[in-house]
């Protein structure tokens, strides 16, 4: 009797031995089947949607409003009566609204100019891993500039007073640390200074951001512009007025509700049509500009 309560033991611990291995294996089958590979987003590529002058590809979410004050002073090189810029400055204010997670649109006022201003900025790609691999941001911005500045007597009516602007933003992510991005940008220009001038205006921008610490980013930009009518248009008038490419350089610091951003920048315009096309200033003399953003966003989701 003991003998075969032995064996009975034996066969009821491999039953139960093989039972567990045949359930475990059954559980992992179904585990796999119900768990799927996840799509995951790249997120925060820039503290802002700004990323000194210029758009990043970052946009307000569905029922966010962004509320941006952005300030530059005078130039340093004004000297010391001036207290190196400080006494003077142009400010811009915006309201921008995320529509959709993918459409945002905003209005803004500037002194420079006195320029009112109006955008969309169209979600078409966002930086992918894991079941779907999409290695990049792709934004589209298109950007209108109204002058109201009455000092100008070639700009008899609004339609001159017009200028549109089209930008591609591609940017990437590449770690917690480092994102880049590429902006090739057309401005057409109603009207332009004189005759051998382009309606069309080509640049291409390149900024980026390196991240510092949790609340803290270094922010680089630059813009190429293409003049190629540049030296026949210096030999055809007196007093040509010279332009330079655009070049900041920022500090982004995030406090909360609101990420400020403090720069340096030889163009005291804020909007495309502006720091883009206009900038009459250069780092080599020290035409530069002191400026400041601030972003204040405001949510109406439940």
């Amino acid at each position: 009797m003991k003998i075969n309560s032995l064996k009975s033991v034996i066969i009821l611990g491999l039953i139960v031995l093989f039972s567990n291995q045949v359930w475990s294996q059954d559980l992992d089958s179904l585990l796999d089947k119900e768990i799927k590979p996840q799509t995951i987003y790249a997120a925060a590529t820039f503290k802002a949607t700004r990323i000194v002058n210029g758009h990043s590809v970052e946009q307000m979410k569905k029922k966010q409003l962004d509320f941006r004050i952005s300030h530059r002073f005078g130039d340093i090189n004004s000297g010391s009566y001036n207290l190196y810029g400080l006494d003077n400055g142009l400010i811009h204010f915006s309201l921008e609204y995320g529509l959709t997670d993918w459409l945002e649109v905003g209005i803004g006022r500037s002194t420079y100019q006195k320029t009112f201003d109006g955008f969309a900025k169209v979600s078409i790609l966002r930086q992918t891993s894991g079941a779907k691999n999409m290695p990049i941001h792709l934004t589209y911005l298109f950007s209108t500039e109204y002058i109201s500045l009455n000092t100008d007597t070639l700009m008899k009516n609004a339609y001159s007073r017009m200028s549109y602007i089209h930008q591609i933003l591609i940017a990437r992510k590449f770690n917690e640390s480092l994102s880049l991005q590429l902006t090739p940008t057309v401005i057409h220009r109603n009207l332009v200074p004189t005759e051998l001038d382009k309606n069309d205006l080509f640049a291409i921008g390149l900024g980026g951001r390196y991240k510092l610490s949790k609340r803290i980013a270094l922010n680089v930009e630059y813009y190429y512009v293409y003049r190629p009518n540049e030296k026949a248009i210096s030999q055809s008038i007196p007093t040509p007025v010279k332009y330079y490419n655009p070049l900041s350089i920022g500090i982004d610091i995030e406090t909360g509700g609101h990420v400020f951003q403090i720069m340096l920048t030889n163009s005291q315009a804020m909007r495309e049509g502006g720091f883009i096309g206009k900038t009459t200033e250069t780092w080599s003399n020290m035409g530069i500009h002191l400026g400041f953003n601030i972003s204040r966003v405001f949510s109406f989701t439940k």
